[in-house]
């Protein structure tokens, strides 16, 4: 087998004015990078608002291991799948950060004869959106601490600014900083950090928003600090807002670009899951939607993190209703929730993890049964699709079709898409062309009308399982300040690990009993939530022992290698 490097560069990507023929958009609705890239007019939007709307899927997964479970790939490979036998087809994905594709992942495009091209492109700057989004967070915080430097007209307590800034890589030691050392001219001393920066408030506002005219006022809805009196300071106050937003002006176009074999990919930001709301924009799905049959689009991480947002956040901001949710998990992780097994990243697997195991496979299906319940209660048909790999044997992936059945979920498949293509997905397809017919009910978990901590409670327990919820000093403290200020009816954005369905990434299964702890709570007010973080978050990761940028390199004829 190819890498996935290999296989996209043999890959014959046709004209992005081709693809974007096959969708109905016009010449003068796109604007070229290159010959196999472009960004989408926002005129779109407006041209199409009369047409009814395709049928709307999202791609979620069980908790996975630390090596993923494969969600970009079958996202990818369902809507190729779709696209061939069902009808016109668009997928919307997220655009990756630098600092997982350096660090652990290496890419996201997907993977196998499943994958978005050009994946050099879409994994390494694209068309510059991240950057925009990073220098936008920075131009408010040099704003921020000018305006405490020429005479803090605005009465900032600098010890209450909660305004870091952002840079696209991942590097431990920018957590906690000191900024503003030196002479008298080179600022005033005080603690500070720097974030990845797709977890900037910035990234989710545009992932949120759904027109110029919104974005800009989002942008000066943003609170970057509050006065010695507890009033909150915004990017507004700063008179920094409109400069923001002139920066994003071209963020704010979502991208096109093409799978392997030629379905049209809607590429466009790219919030994390375990800090942000973890999907990509409601523009493109708004604009996807109007343009095909089917739109497939991927919330990051499990089930209980970039669904639940999904459902909770994207859906209630858009007006959007889901038409079906796709469950992807793997033979490998179901036995790791079993207590087992455990899988390292860059670690050959455990032999009881390649080795057939009916008993673990069954005693881990409790993660993927919870995930189903979870997603039933939001009303929408789940099916459950198992990413096989070569190692798994049909009695393991029967028991866990037999399961998935018997808890809920409208069915079960085989998914192959890695090794097929649109080929290997064609059970899959079918199955969700059947979902996407019946009536749902959907519903959001709680209403906005509820109180902070019943919100907070409610996810804990409904979601991930928990018997309680424990509140921090400080949290405690967020909480009073947030209801003096008019924040209560935001909808929550959790804030925890990928790793478990609680808040401890040592607690696999399907936890309960436990309580969770809230060590602290932001607000994200232009983005519009507040985030609870759930025990020990960190906003910037760090790099492992063997960073995959170790392997990345360039020819003489400029040809990259080393991302996979």
């Amino acid at each position: 087998m190819l890498s996935d490097l290999e296989i996209a560069q043999k890959a014959k990507p046709k004209p992005i004015t081709d693809i974007a023929k096959s969708i109905s958009i016009k010449d003068n609705e796109i604007e070229q990078y290159g010959k196999y890239k472009a960004k989408l007019s926002l005129s779109v939007i407006k041209r199409l608002k009369s047409k009814p709307s395709g049928k709307y899927i999202d791609v979620t997964a069980v908790t996975p291991t630390p090596l993923g479970e494969g969600k970009t790939v079958t996202t990818i490979g369902l809507s190729m799948a779709l696209n061939k036998f069902a009808g016109r087809t668009i997928v919307c994905i997220r655009q990756p950060s630098l600092g997982p594709v350096f660090g652990i992942k290496g890419g996201a495009a997907g993977g196998g004869y499943s994958q978005v091209i050009p994946m050099e492109d879409f994994n390494l700057h694209l068309t510059g959106d991240v950057h925009a989004v990073g220098v936008a967070h920075n131009l408010c915080a040099a704003f921020l601490d000018n305006a405490i430097f020429k005479g803090n007209k605005l009465d900032i307590d600098p010890s209450n600014v909660m305004w870091r800034r952002v840079v696209d890589v991942s590097d431990r030691y920018l957590r906690n900083i000191t900024i503003g050392q030196g002479s008298k001219q080179d600022g005033i001393p005080r603690k500070s950090g720097f974030d990845i920066t797709v977890a900037s408030e910035v990234m989710a506002i545009l992932a949120l928003t759904d027109s110029l005219k919104d974005m800009r006022k989002r942008i000066g809805s943003i609170v970057v600090a509050y006065t010695r009196k507890g009033k909150p300071v915004t990017a507004e106050d700063l008179k920094v807002a409109g400069a923001m937003a002139v920066l994003l002006k071209d963020a704010l176009k979502p991208n096109l670009l093409q799978t392997l074999d030629n379905t049209p990919a809607f590429v466009h930001a790219g919030p994390f899951a375990n800090i942000a709301h973890g999907n990509s924009s409601i523009i493109a799905d708004k604009i996807a939607l109007k343009l095909a049959d089917y739109v497939v689009t991927e919330s990051g991480f499990g089930a209980d993190c970039g669904a639940e947002k999904f459902f909770d956040i994207k859906c209630r901001v858009s007006r959007l209703k889901p038409d079906a949710v796709v469950m992807v998990c793997t033979i490998r992780a179901l036995k790791m929730h079993s207590g087992r097994f455990n899988v390292v990243a860059g670690k050959p697997l455990d032999k009881g993890l390649t080795n057939e195991n009916i008993d673990a496979v069954k005693d881990g299906s409790s993660n993927l049964k919870r995930h189903i319940e979870n997603m039933r209660l939001f009303g929408v048909p789940v099916v459950v699709a198992v990413n096989r790999f070569s190692r798994d044997t049909d009695r393991e992936i029967e028991a866990v079709k037999k399961i998935a059945r018997d808890c809920g979920a409208f069915d079960a498949v085989v998914s192959e898409v890695w090794e097929k293509g649109s080929l290997g997905g064609k059970q899959l397809a079918n199955a969700v062309m059947k979902a996407v017919e019946t009536k749902n009910k959907f519903a959001f978990l709680y209403p906005l009308e509820m109180p902070i901590k019943d919100k907070i409670k409610t996810i804990a327990t409904k979601i991930y399982g928990a018997k309680d919820v424990f509140y921090t000093d400080e949290a405690e403290k967020k909480i009073e300040l947030y209801k003096n200020a008019g924040y209560t009816k935001l909808p929550i954005c959790m804030a925890k690990t990928h790793l478990s369905l609680s808040h401890d990434p040592k607690l696999k299964g399907a936890p309960t009993g436990f309580t969770l702890p809230i060590t602290d709570i932001r607000a994200s007010v232009g983005a519009g939530f507040l985030y609870p973080l759930c025990g020990e978050m960190r906003t910037m990761p760090g790099l492992p022992s063997v960073p995959a940028g170790t392997k990345v390199d360039i020819d003489a004829d400029g040809k990259i290698r080393g991302l996979f």
